[in-house]
């Protein structure tokens, strides 16, 4: 729960979020966001990918082998992990 906390205020330094949430109300609503992103912004979508440290040839690699999955669903997985790998290192980190 600490550790969603902790993925939800990171997250919410790019996107507005509730203060209580679940973890698949998280995934939903990245999924939207960078549904919206991929259609009206996608210079947007791409800083935020590149502010979150998302690997871009990994990210390429991950749409090209998950293509029965709708793009957004993979870059929302792929940011969320990202985001959760600087939870667990600064949790790592911290103590």
């Amino acid at each position: 729960m600490e550790d969603l906390k902790a993925l939800s205020r990171i997250i919410g330094n790019d996107f507005e979020l509730e203060e209580e949430i679940s973890a698949d109300q998280l995934r939903e609503k990245m999924i939207y966001a960078f549904s919206w992103l991929l259609d009206n912004d996608i210079s947007k979508m791409m800083n935020i990918l590149y502010r979150a440290d998302v690997d871009e040839d990994r990210l390429k690699s991950l749409l090209v082998s998950r293509s029965q999955l709708p793009s957004a669903e993979v870059i929302a997985d792929e940011y969320i992990s990202r985001q959760r790998q600087k939870v667990e290192t600064r949790k790592k980190y911290s103590s």
